[in-house]
């Protein structure tokens, strides 16, 4: 497969994975109150999201256009909607947080919060090395990120465990129950761009 020096789709996957990566430091380091910091919060997550569907929306276009790609179209599709999957979940959960006026997060929402940045930090650097056609360099983040994947679903199982052992209100156990899914679900989609950038590597190399 012949790469040009710079491709201009693989810059524009940078871009959605830089946006994503900063929005997961963001819901990580932000700390939350009270109702109104909750809901700045949940506004400011909605601004990177709503980011994300721009970049979503140029890349499209761009691939609509573009004859030549250093990678094939869908794959560069692929990836797009996998890395829009990850800012989409980080949304859904400060929207909840909100909704909820969960103004105190715990700990497992914490742990999640650097887990979650930590998994989206392995996919910029990798799509950095996609960008600079240095594919079999790639394979180290994705194990990375497979085994963040591993660290969140771990992470869910005791607390959900420890939620129904130490928590007697029943709306409590629900909203944070659902919560705790949503951030692991993130977990997920940050697995399915490493498995969507295991594709490209098999693909071209």
């Amino acid at each position: 497969m012949f790469f040009t020096k710079s491709d201009a789709l693989l810059d524009d996957l940078y871009e959605i994975a830089k946006n994503v990566h900063e929005s997961a430091v963001y819901f990580n380091e932000y700390k939350i109150s009270s109702l109104e910091t909750v809901k700045g919060f949940a506004d400011t997550m909605k601004e990177y999201e709503s980011k994300g569907d721009k970049l979503i929306h140029e890349i499209i276009v761009k691939i609509n256009k573009t004859f030549i790609t250093a990678i094939e179209r869908e794959d560069v599709m692929e990836l797009a909607v996998k890395l829009d999957d990850v800012l989409d979940g980080l949304e859904s959960c400060a929207s909840r947080l909100y909704m909820y006026d969960i103004t105190e997060p715990d700990e497992t929402m914490v742990k999640f919060g650097q887990i979650i940045e930590h998994a989206t930090h392995q996919i910029l650097l990798a799509i950095e090395l996609l960008q600079h056609q240095k594919l079999t360099a790639m394979k180290e983040f994705i194990i990375r990120i497979n085994d963040l994947e591993s660290e969140g679903d771990e992470l869910l199982r005791i607390s959900i465990r420890q939620l129904f052992k130490l928590t007697t209100d029943p709306i409590h156990i629900i909203q944070f129950k659902e919560i705790y899914e949503v951030l692991e679900d993130v977990m997920d989609h940050c697995e399915d761009v490493a498995n969507a950038m295991e594709t490209v590597i098999m693909g071209n190399t």
